[in-house]
């Protein structure tokens, strides 16, 4: 037997979009390639190379625990704070991208008329 699974996706401009799921509410940050996700759950840091299926996930907040992959020898603190800490520049700097890119379209518009 399956399971019921409801998700929707509303973007308000590029690189900000609001998600509805059966979990509740969520707003991402970013574009593809590297977002970042704020919801019930915590906070979900997405790297990766569009296309590719390759990508970096790390999640602070609530964790359950129950889907956690077995590793054989886990990474260090200090590589885990490192790959953590370049998620963040990276989604950072698509954020302000981001901004900047919709301030620029805002501009132009506003500026055509």
């Amino acid at each position: 037997m399956g399971n019921f699974r409801f998700y929707r996706r509303m973007s308000i401009f590029p690189g900000l979009s609001v998600n509805v799921s059966k979990s509740g509410p969520s707003l991402t940050l970013g574009m593809r390639g590297a977002h970042m996700t704020f919801g019930s759950k915590g906070i979900r840091r997405t790297v990766g190379i569009p296309g590719t299926g390759i990508y970096y996930t790390s999640h602070s907040g609530y964790h359950s625990g129950a889907h956690s992959a077995h590793v054989e020898q886990p990474i260090s603190d200090s590589q885990q704070t490192t790959a953590h800490g370049i998620a963040q520049l990276i989604a950072l700097m698509i954020i302000i991208g981001a901004v900047a890119f919709a301030i620029a379209l805002v501009g132009s518009i506003a500026g055509g008329k």
